[in-house]
């Protein structure tokens, strides 16, 4: 697929189009209701128009996974479990080039951004494939007459309430590890971007891995589908990537029924560049920022805190950094893509608009800064004069924008860096070894990462501290996270705890 009608047609070929609100049982369920466009954010063109799923079609998903998780699902050995999804992974990887395509059409990110994402979901399900036998409890000594152990089990189904800007690895980064401890799965995606999660879904029940309704899917919007699925009483546990306030209503749903959440929410990301950094590495991360996903990724390092002595060098290598990079539509492989949709492309320029109204310069980009006839595109501005106090310090822009703030001492970066309602990550570029530890174990951050931004893999927890969420994904961690443990504890005989036989 290499154009927006062949996508078009893609999906209308697999029946995913006109009304599509629901994936149980393999087939495709519809509604009657208002129509969802999900259009091409590079041209505006719509790609689809989607349902939504009101109670009855959620019902059907939710009571479908149920069913899937007292069947052989849950009964499956776990070695076996570990089997099929190795095998998810060799699916995704069968299908990629299609997949990548679908993704960088429907959220507008560059092909070798989406070939990626790809490549990560396949890597999710390899990896807790290899974990899924592995989820062991633990032998807990107490008394000579007792023997205490405990073990985990899963919840049964987990609704995976996913983001718009990496809708499939995001899926696969909680399916995988739900799955491998045994839970199923019910998918509410993003209504802005629900084509790989729709396609996955189709290409998995035709694949016949997993038995049918281990993943189902209901496709509307927050307050209405989202909503139903995360207060449906077979829900066991949640799982929500977004925005704090989104959070907030779902831990709030939550806590009215009692059910565990996984909360990853948003971040303002500090980085602090000391005076001995190598300048050249910190610049590519700031301007990095702004690549990944167009600068709408959770974990985007958003505030660079740079010495004062090393300011201006900073600013000059940064900016040369940001006005190299290629703007344009995602199948083009440009360095940048354009924003999710336009009413998220107006808010970005309205807060970089803020910031220069409240003393920050702008030196590179701007939101005028490019001319392009259609779509949602914003070019890669760095922000410079910027006082942590300010709007555009404080709050997620979810954009390519990068601010720069000035810092005299490491004490004063520290609290600049910890002076944010948010704490998913932070970064450090030094070449003191000494400093980089003292300065990981100072910031609120749930991820450090020294003297290279981004970083880490699948096998790498990640979460935030403070209102960047609650629990962890990826890693063997994520795992702790999708199950229950339970600790069994026995009343030995005496004879057999003295040694004795009966």
């Amino acid at each position: 697929m290499t154009t927006v009608d062949e996508v078009a047609a893609f999906v209308a070929g697999l029946d995913l189009d006109d009304r599509c609100a629901a994936f149980v049982g393999g087939e495709v369920l519809r509604s009657d209701g208002d129509t969802i466009d999900v259009e091409d954010p590079a041209t505006g063109k719509v790609l689809v128009a989607t349902g939504e799923a009101g109670a009855d079609l959620v019902d059907r998903a939710v009571l479908g996974a149920a069913e899937a998780f007292r069947g052989p699902w849950g009964t499956m050995r776990h070695s076996e479990r570990g089997r099929a999804l190795r095998r998810v992974a060799d699916l995704l990887r069968e299908n990629a080039g299609m997949l990548a395509d679908l993704e960088s059409i429907d959220t507008g990110k560059p092909l070798s951004q989406a070939r990626s994402d790809v490549e990560t979901s396949a890597r999710y399900f390899e990896f807790y494939a290899g974990v899924a036998d592995k989820n062991h409890g633990e032998t807990i000594p107490t008394r000579s007459d007792e023997l205490v152990y405990t073990v985990r089990e899963p919840y049964g189904v987990v609704a995976h309430v996913t983001p718009w800007n990496s809708p499939l690895s995001q899926l696969c980064r909680g399916a995988a590890p739900s799955l491998a401890c045994g839970n199923t799965v019910v998918v509410k995606p993003s209504e802005v971007t629900p084509l790989s999660t729709l396609v996955f879904a189709r290409l998995l029940d035709r694949s016949g891995i997993l038995p049918r309704d281990v993943l189902t899917v209901a496709l509307g919007r927050g307050p209405t589908t989202g909503a139903a699925v995360v207060q449906h009483p077979a829900v066991g546990h949640i799982a929500f990537t977004g925005s704090v306030p989104t959070g907030t209503a779902i831990m709030t749903m939550a806590a009215q029924r009692m059910v565990g959440c996984n909360l990853e929410l948003g971040g303002k990301s500090p980085t602090i560049v000391l005076a001995d950094a190598d300048l050249q590495k910190a610049a590519r991360a700031g301007a990095a920022a702004a690549i990944r996903n167009s600068g709408q990724s959770c974990f985007a390092t958003t505030r660079m805190l740079v010495h004062s002595s090393r300011y201006d060098e900073f600013v000059e290598r940064c900016a040369e950094e940001m006005g190299n990079l290629s703007v344009g539509p995602g199948l083009t492989d440009p360095d940048l893509g354009p924003l999710s949709s336009g009413p998220h492309l107006a808010k970005v320029r309205s807060m970089v608009e803020a910031a220069v109204g409240e003393g920050a310069e702008v030196a590179a980009g701007g939101p005028d800064a490019l001319d392009q006839p259609t779509g949602h595109f914003h070019a890669p501005t760095l922000l410079v004069g910027v006082d942590n106090a300010m709007t555009i310090a404080q709050n997620e822009v979810f954009g390519p924008v990068q601010s720069v703030i000035r810092f005299d001492d490491v004490d004063e970066a520290v609290a600049i860096a910890n002076d944010s309602r948010y704490g998913l990550a932070a970064g450090v570029f030094t070449n003191d070894l000494t400093s980089a530890h003292a300065l990981a174990g100072r910031l609120e951050a749930g991820q450090v990462q020294i003297n290279r931004y981004p970083a880490g893999d699948v096998s790498t927890p990640f979460g935030g501290y403070k209102a960047s969420g609650i629990g962890r994904e990826k890693g063997v961690e994520a795992m702790h996270h999708y199950s229950q443990l339970k600790t069994v504890i026995i009343d030995l005989p005496e004879e057999r705890w003295r040694g004795r036989t009966a």
